[in-house]
């Protein structure tokens, strides 16, 4: 188990690099564009292609591809491993090559269908489908980057993929300081666009080094026949549906964000980018950790290891989350403040994204609850019951978003996402336990029981504190002080709480000093 714990670091600490030039990246770009009608048209626009992206890319590959790998490389060894992923290599390149092309050429469709509420503006309809059109290359490259990553993650490594992805927000950054202050606005928004192309490329050449230090040379290989071939295909269209439920619920979301007043599928994306740091950097780097080790035990029929994998993964995921949620409930305002309200984005835009964000926030656990419980589902290349509870959790999204957004606009297409999630997660434990048996829950709810009395001594002190420090209100540096002193008390309630998932990570770190001070002294 601190194998895992060991692995989901590693994944953790990529994703925050990434993320932190993210949230730079973002900055800038509210700064510039505001949450008027080229920012929306432009995240409008990135939405499509990072929609195919999760279902093309890292949907199917989590769900897919490291299970059927991780089985070829247990009962056939890493030739054939090697000889599978260049035949999937190919085969991808291929569909990516058709899809990019028939995007492009069918961008005024798509884009119609995606956000139809702009039809009653042409400008912005017109805007929105340009961008579309430069930004649909971009899924070639981050699928090929995705499907990479799995290869790696297959082989043990996972701070290069989980950190390649911040090639994206250095491309971004760079046009940003760089060229568009030589361009008008018009031509600053499609520039932008390129950005995400150049990034996407960036991305994939950041893991070709270490591809080719595993033997995976980057070459045709036409055996679409290979037997792992085969059960990829069959399990990729349903797996992709399961595990990217959320991303799906995202592209309704916007849909109905485009009916709402100016500014909303700007304050949706905000939100819920701040929402995805700690699920990318604790549920999702937990769940792309357990994934190869789960597939490892169901390919041996060893599920007591699996079980004991899911439950370890899932009390560390509360450890790290539920803290989380109550921080951007109880400091999103400020948070938000700090981050984007700067030039055109204005303290109007700040409300409107906090109104999502308190809500995406609320739904945390429930999201990482998903990622883990689909992949132990996908583990076992189980993937008829996850696509079954996604579609039902679809539907309530979708049904609660036309509820909702009448009362609490963009707030309310944020509560409909979280109250899916959860109906999505508490199924998806339901029918787990009876598949495989009791999934440990009793140590699981003393686990979150002791996590919350932590979290909110933790919101306590901190807010006590962010009440008396000058500006942190405003989203000054007081802000920060509340946050790092609140983050401090957690780690001293769970250690006085004698909490397992504190004393695992504390050992991990222990062992990583040590070993760098070894290395050191030789």
């Amino acid at each position: 188990m601190i194998k895992i714990a060991g692995s989901a670091i590693k994944v953790s600490a990529g994703t925050t690099v990434s993320r932190i030039l993210g949230y730079l990246r973002d900055m800038l770009v509210a700064q510039v564009f505001g949450a008027g009608v080229f920012a929306d048209a432009f995240y409008a626009a990135y939405r499509i292609p990072n929609l195919i992206r999760r279902l093309l890319g890292e949907g199917s590959v989590s769900a897919a591809v490291i299970p059927v790998l991780s089985e070829t490389r247990a009962t056939k060894g890493d030739e054939e491993t090697r000889r599978l992923a260049l035949a999937l290599f190919t085969l991808l390149v291929i569909i990516l090559l058709v899809v990019t092309i028939l995007g492009m050429i069918f961008a005024r469709e798509i884009v119609s269908l995606i956000a139809y509420g702009f039809a009653e503006d042409s400008e912005k309809m017109k805007l929105t489908v340009t961008l579309t059109r430069l930004m649909f290359p971009f899924i070639f490259f981050v699928s090929l980057a995705a499907l990479a990553s799995g290869i790696l993650n297959t082989y043990g490594f996972f701070f290069v993929p989980a950190a390649s992805s911040a090639a994206l927000s250095v491309s971004e950054i760079g046009f940003i300081l760089a060229i568009a202050p030589l361009l008008s606005s018009g031509n600053q928004i499609k520039g932008l666009a390129v950005s995400v192309i150049i990034g996407g490329a960036g991305q994939l050449a950041c893991q070709i080094p270490r591809m080719l230090k595993i033997g995976v040379k980057l070459r045709p290989n036409f055996s679409f026949g290979h037997a792992g071939v085969k059960k990829i295909a069959a399990l990729m269209a349903p797996a992709t549906v399961g595990i990217s439920v959320d991303q799906i619920n995202s592209f309704v979301d916007t849909i109905c964000a485009s009916f709402l007043p100016l500014g909303s599928v700007t304050a949706l994306y905000y939100s819920n980018r701040l929402m995805q740091l700690p699920l990318a950097i604790f549920a999702i780097a937990l769940s792309t950790a357990a994934l190869p080790a789960m597939s490892d035990a169901a390919a041996r029929s060893d599920t007591k290891t699996l079980k004991e994998t899911l439950n370890h993964s899932l009390r560390l995921m509360l450890f790290a989350v539920v803290p989380s949620m109550a921080g951007l409930v109880v400091f999103g305002l400020p948070i938000i403040k700090m981050l984007f309200e700067r030039g055109r984005f204005d303290s109007g835009a700040s409300a409107m994204t906090y109104s999502a964000l308190a809500f995406y926030a609320a739904g945390l656990p429930a999201y990482s609850a998903v990622k883990i419980f689909a992949s132990a589902f996908y583990a076992r290349k189980e993937t008829a019951v996850p696509v079954k509870v996604a579609a039902f959790a679809m539907a309530i999204n979708a049904t609660l978003n036309i509820l909702l957004m009448r009362r609490f606009a963009v707030g309310g297409l944020a509560m409909a996402t979280a109250i899916a999630s959860a109906f999505n997660a508490f199924w998806l434990f339901v029918i787990l336990r009876r598949q495989i048996g009791p999934l440990g829950a009793r140590k699981i709810a003393s686990s979150l029981g002791k996590t919350l009395i932590a979290s909110t001594t933790m919101c306590a002190a901190a807010y006590c504190l962010f009440l008396i420090l000058p500006g942190a209100k405003d989203g000054g540096i007081g802000t920060l002080i509340a946050i790092g002193a609140g983050a401090l008390v957690y780690v001293g309630a769970a250690k006085a709480l004698g909490m397992e998932e504190f004393e695992d990570l504390r050992e991990i770190l222990v062992r990583k000093i040590s070993r760098r001070r070894r290395g050191a002294r030789q």
